[in-house]
This record gives structure tokens, sequence and C-alpha cells, in this order.
């Protein structure tokens, strides 16, 4: 019989306002707190949670995209012992940019799948607080010379590749916009409580998302302009006719933590734990660097060709809102229910925590489908340089 990888449980912090990489102000209701300690809350909520002797656990896998400073090392080791766990636990930290998560419980659910191990916990976190975005790069090339002469004149920003999907799409700045204020009454209206654990920082306990904008209306999102037109970039592409990516419809800068309890199916019954879903399928997939934020479609495709399912017979999709244009020219591409795609919002009105992204968005879909009865989730996640995972889940 084959060896099924199920989930236990997940969690994820409230998110964070964060800040930009040259803004002079404090982040948000989460600032004040380490990045270790962060996640090790979110651990330690997660053994408590499930009564899960800690010491059983072979190994804890966390993706953190911005590797430095405070956040430098394995970050898992460090929160797993800041939340008074067994030192004999390991850790490894991952980077698959903003998909780090997401590969981290890809990993730990092919790690079980595999049999090399019994009880993985996948989690994830970013304080772009205390670590600002493109922190571990300043005053660095992170390509080399091939890369920059392969891709000559350059690559581009991600929000330059959001103008040209776009473009490619047909999206103009009212849909997106709309899309982007879908996101905020998604999110105003959904019940996280059974997801978020509180953490505690020097002001006191979060409990709740500060990031949402209930009022948030497309008039008001309109009225901001874009972030990424420069003479420069319009001379070198030339399709891109409105320039529409703002800061209204583009991911926020936050700060968060997850983690989700992954083990093999025998082993919850030899335990008495009773799983919530099971991992059905993986797919990873590179694609243009330029338009970089298109990876989503062939992840998909794959994951769907291994899966033996259709995009039909998927209850909840959850693709990450880098930029709006990037879900929606999924869903385009797929001919995708709009219903059924990010129904409780996504990172336009939730935040973007780079490194917890992929592990909240799970936690997010699995109590999304315990909610609405749903069977088959699929998440995907855009990443730097053109790749792409792709995971489906089915709940139990």
């Amino acid at each position: 019989m084959t060896r099924q990888a199920v989930i236990i449980d997940a969690v994820r912090s409230p998110i964070g306002k964060g800040k930009a990489p040259k803004d002079s102000k404090p982040g948000g209701s989460l600032s004040g707190v380490h990045p270790v300690e962060l996640l090790g809350q979110v651990i330690g909520a997660l053994i408590e949670r499930t009564g899960l002797d800690p010491a059983t656990v072979d190994d804890v896998i966390a993706g953190c995209v911005s590797q430095v400073g405070e956040q430098s090392g394995p970050i898992g080791r460090w929160a797993w012992l800041a939340a008074g766990l067994p030192e004999t636990v390991p850790s490894v930290a991952v980077h698959r940019a903003c998909g780090s998560s997401q590969q981290a419980a890809d990993f730990a659910a092919q790690a079980v799948i595999a049999g090399a191990c019994d009880i993985v916990i996948a989690a994830g976190v970013e304080s772009m607080s205390r670590i600002p975005m493109f922190t571990a790069r300043i005053g660095m090339d992170p390509y080399g010379p091939s890369v920059a002469n392969r891709y000559a004149p350059g690559l581009i920003p991600q929000g330059v590749s959001a103008e040209l999907i776009a473009a490619r799409w047909k999206l103009d700045r009212e849909a997106l916009d709309e899309f982007s204020a879908r996101s905020h009454r998604n999110a105003a209206a959904a019940d996280f409580s059974a997801e978020i654990v509180g953490i505690t920082t020097p002001e006191g306990l979060v409990t709740i998302d500060e990031t949402i904008r209930a009022a948030t209306t497309v008039d008001r999102l309109g009225a901001l302009k874009s972030s990424f037109y420069t003479e420069d970039m319009a001379t070198r592409f030339p399709d891109i006719t409105e320039w529409s990516i703002t800061a209204g419809n583009s991911s926020q800068l936050a700060d968060g933590a997850a983690a989700v309890l992954i083990m093999s199916d025998d082993t919850a019954e030899r335990l008495g734990l009773v799983p919530r879903a099971r991992f059905c399928g993986f797919g990873l997939a590179g694609d243009d660097p330029l338009m970089m934020l298109t990876g989503p479609l062939p992840a998909t495709e794959k994951v769907l060709r291994r899966t033996g399912l259709t995009i039909d017979d998927i209850d909840h999709y959850e693709i990450n809102e880098a930029f709006a244009p990037v879900p929606m020219a999924w869903a385009q591409h797929f001919g995708a229910d709009p219903d059924k795609l990010n129904p409780r919002g996504g990172a336009i009105a939730l935040g973007h925590p780079l490194g917890a992204s992929g592990a909240r968005l799970l936690t997010t879909m699995l109590n999304a489908l315990e909610s609405s009865g749903g069977r088959y989730g699929l998440q995907s996640m855009c990443e730097a340089g053109g790749m792409a995972n792709a995971t489906v889940i089915e709940r139990l």
C-alpha cells in the first residue's frame, strides 16, 4: 500500500504590516518581534494544539527568503530552540524565493511518502520590517555576467513583469483594481480564527491581521499612481501601453510565520491523531525570467497531469497574489471558476511575508476546504527567476 503524507494541523500568525527597504518608519504590530521568536511562537502553538511529543519530530523544514542578519543561519533550528523544544530535533532552511515554505511543505510530504521521515514540521517566516526585502543583495550582483549577457539589456523588476502579463492577457487597470478590492472584501468577510495563533509582542498580544482594508474601493485604488513606470522601461517595452501596477494591486510587504504538521498516515493512526488532509501531487516549473510570474501556468499543468485531475475537479484555488495580473492570468488560462479563486482574499489584502506565504496559503486553503466541504485544493506560487510550485491536497 502506498504511504500517504497527511496534514494533522496548520497554523499561522496574524499578518503584520512590513516596511519598504527605504522606509524610515517602523513596521507594524509584529515589527518588535525577532523573526526567530515569531516562528518559535507559531511552532510552539502547533505542538501544543496537537499534543504531539516534540521529540518524535524527525525534521523541521523552514522557508525563509532573506537569509541574512536576524534571519541568517538555520532559522528553523533557532525557532525550535526558542520555543523550548527538544535539542534532539534538527532543522534546515529552504530558499525557493516566494515559494520557500510551500517548498518546505512539499519536501516534508515527499520525505514522508518516501519513508525517510515519519513526522516533519514544514514552516516559514519573514519579518520584512526587520529584514527589508533585498537586504541580502545590497551592493551585490546576484546574477553574474553570463546571466546578464543572456538576458541583456538586463532582467527587470517583478512589477514590470506584472505589467507585461497584464498587457499580454489584456487586463486593464480597472479590472486589476476590481480584483484587488475583491481581495480585501473577501479577507474582511473571512473568519480566520481557526488558523491564527496569537503572537506575544513587547506591546501585548496580537491576534488579528492588520493588513486588511475593508473599506477599499475601486475608485480609491484608481487614484494610485503606477509604481514601475520609467521612461527607460517604457522605451524597452512599447507593448505596455497602460502602466497599471500600483501599490494597491500588488501584494503588501508584511511580517508573519506559519507552520504545518505533516506525517505518514500510519503514524497518525498509531498516535491517535486525525488527519485533516492528504497530499495528492506536486509540480515544479521554470518559465521565462522576464515574464517571471507566469510559472504557475506550467506548474499547474504539470500537477494536474500527475494527479489525473482537471481544473474543474478542484474546489479551491489558492494562487498567490504577488500582483493582481498573476492570479487573473492564471484563471483566464485555465478557464477557472472565479468564485473558487482565493475566496478568502490573498496577499493583496493579507500581505506577502515572503518565506511564510506558502505555508500560510496552505493553512488558509485547508481551513477553507473544511468550511465549504470541498474536496480538492490547489495552490501555486510564482517565484523569482520565473519558477513556480504547485501542490494539490485532498480534504479528509
